[in-house]
C-alpha cells in the first residue's frame, strides 16, 4: 500500500485543508502517515504570512526529500500561490499547486511523470469566485472540530500578502456548511469552530446568507453544544450582532477581536478599516450583552514609522480595553506588500524591546482575568486526560482548565469548582 503524508504550516485554515487532502488520499487507498515518516507522497501546505514562513516551507521540502528521495513532493498553499517560480527552483519539489484545484491533487500526483520535471499547476486566484469544496468526513480523537466556511480576503492591509495568496472572498454554500456540521454532531463532536481566511466576510459575496445567519442555522443542529468562530473585526460588532450572540447560548463568549495597533495613525497606515473609538465601542457592546466575555487580540509592534509615542498609545489602549490575552507580533516585512517597501523600517532591537513590554502587559492582564474565577463554578468541556486522573479542557470563554476526576471526562461538559489560577490555566474540582 502506498503511503501519503499531508502537513500544514501556519493557520487553522491550512490545517483544515491538510486534513481534507489526507482524506482524499485515504479514499484512494493510501495509508496516511506522519510528516516525519517515510512516504511515497508528501503534500506540504505552505504559509507565506512572513518571509520566515517561506523559509520553514523550504526547509521542510528538503527534509522530506531526505526521508525518501524517490517520493513525490507536492507543494500547495499560500507560498506556492504567490511564488510558484521560486518554489519550482527548490530541489526536491515535483508539483506546485497553490490555493485552488487541490480537490484534484490525487489525480495530479498519480498522473505525474518525473521525466517532465517540476509541474506548475498555479492559476490566477484573483479571478476565482467559487468556494472550493474541500471538506472533512472523518475526524478522530477530537472534541473540537474546525470547519472551513470561507476563503479569500478583500481587506488589503498594507502589511499582508494574504489577499494575493487567497484571492477575493468566497463563501461556502450554507447547505454544505450545515451538512458538515450535522456529520460532526453524528460523530460525537460537541464543539465546532467556524473558520476562514476572513470569516467576518462570510456571505458578503452571496445574497442568501451572512455570518449571523449561518451562526443561527448551526445553532439549530442537535448535538452541537458549543460554537466558536475565528477572528473578527470591530466593524462586525453592531448592537444587533452582540444581542444575537447573547440570544444564541451555544455561541461561546470568547471573541478574538482583531486590533493590530492601538494607535490611530498606525491603524490608518496599516489600512485597517476602523479606528480606536470604533474598537472601544465594539468591546463595550460585547461586554454589555455578554458580561463574562473573554476578549483576545493580535497586536503588531514595530510597524514601519512607529514612534515611541505611537507605541505608547497602542500600549495604553490595550491596557484600557483589558484583554484576556494579547498575541504579540514584532512586525516582519513581507515581500510584495506596501509596508515592506517603506524606508522607515525599525531596528529589530526596538521591535524586541516593545514586544517584551507588551507581552508583560498581556501576562498581567491574563493573570487578573484568570484570578477572578477562583472560587467560582464553570462549565468545562474536557478534551483529554493529561495525567492519571487529571483532565484538561476549556470553558465557554476559552480558559484552559485542569480538573481532577476518577471518571473518564473526555468529551464531557462538567461543572468544575475553580480552586487555583496559574499563569495560563485554572485548576479545579469536578462536580461529577
Amino acid at each position: 500500500m502506498k503511503k501519503a503524508a499531508s502537513f500544514a504550516l501556519g493557520c487553522k485554515v491550512n490545517q483544515y485543508e491538510s486534513e481534507a487532502i489526507a482524506e482524499l488520499f485515504a479514499e484512494k487507498g493510501y495509508e496516511i502517515v506522519g510528516i516525519d515518516e517515510e512516504a511515497d507522497v508528501y503534500v506540504i501546505n505552505t504559509c507565506t504570512v512572513t518571509n520566515f514562513g517561506d523559509k520553514k516551507s523550504r526547509q521542510l521540502i528538503r527534509k522530506v526529500k531526505r526521508q525518501n528521495e524517490n517520493a513525490i513532493v507536492a507543494v500547495v498553499g499560500c507560498y506556492a500561490q504567490t511564488a510558484p517560480q521560486e518554489l519550482m527552483k527548490v530541489e526536491g519539489v515535483n508539483l506546485v499547486i497553490g490555493t485552488k484545484d487541490r480537490a484534484q491533487i490525487v489525480e495530479m500526483v498519480e498522473n505525474y511523470d518525473i521525466s517532465r520535471g517540476v509541474e506548475n499547476h498555479v492559476t490566477d486566484i484573483m479571478k476565482e469566485r467559487v468556494f472550493e469544496p474541500l471538506s472533512i468526513q472523518k475526524l478522530a480523537n477530537r472534541t473540537r472540530a474546525y470547519l472551513k466556511i470561507q476563503d479569500g480576503c478583500s481587506q488589503y492591509c498594507s502589511y499582508c500578502i494574504i489577499p494575493y495568496a487567497r484571492g477575493p472572498i468566497r463563501s461556502r454554500e450554507p447547505q454544505e456548511v450545515l451538512a458538515e456540521v450535522k456529520r460532526l454532531a453524528d460523530n460525537g463532536f460537541k464543539e465546532v469552530v467556524l473558520t476562514g481566511i476572513h470569516v467576518a466576510s462570510y456571505g458578503k459575496d452571496r445574497r442568501d446568507t451572512s455570518l449571523l445567519e449561518i451562526l443561527r442555522q448551526v445553532h439549530e443542529v442537535e448535538g452541537i453544544e458549543r460554537i466558536r468562530f475565528s477572528s473578527i473585526e470591530p466593524n462586525v460588532v453592531t448592537e444587533e450582532f452582540a444581542q444575537a450572540m447573547a440570544e444564541l447560548p451555544k455561541v461561546c463568549d470568547h471573541f478574538h477581536l482583531s486590533l493590530q495597533s492601538g494607535c490611530d495613525k498606525t491603524l490608518k497606515e496599516m489600512n485597517r478599516k476602523y479606528d480606536t473609538e470604533k474598537y472601544r465601542q465594539a468591546a463595550a457592546t460585547l461586554r454589555k450583552y455578554l458580561p463574562r466575555v473573554a476578549l483576545t487580540t493580535d497586536i503588531i509592534v514595530g510597524f514601519p514609522g512607529e514612534t515611541e509615542e505611537d507605541f505608547q498609545a497602542s500600549y495604553d489602549f490595550a491596557k484600557e480595553i483589558g484583554f484576556a490575552k494579547i498575541h504579540v507580533f514584532p512586525y516582519s516585512p513581507k515581500r510584495g506588500t506596501p509596508a515592506a517597501a517603506r524606508k522607515d523600517q525599525l531596528p529589530n532591537a526596538v521591535k524586541s524591546e516593545r514586544s517584551h513590554k507588551l507581552i508583560a502587559l498581556s501576562d498581567q492582564m491574563a493573570a487578573d482575568f484568570l484570578g477572578e474565577y477562583v472560587g467560582q463554578d464553570v462549565a468545562v468541556l474536557y478534551e483529554r486526560m493529561v495525567e492519571d486522573g487529571i483532565y484538561e479542557g476549556h470553558t465557554t470563554n476559552y480558559i484552559k482548565v485542569r480538573g481532577r476526576s476518577e471518571k473518564d471526562l473526555t468529551n464531557q461538559i462538567c461543572k468544575t469548582r475553580i480552586t487555583k489560577a496559574e499563569t495560563e490555566e485554572l485548576f479545579g474540582e469536578v462536580d461529577a
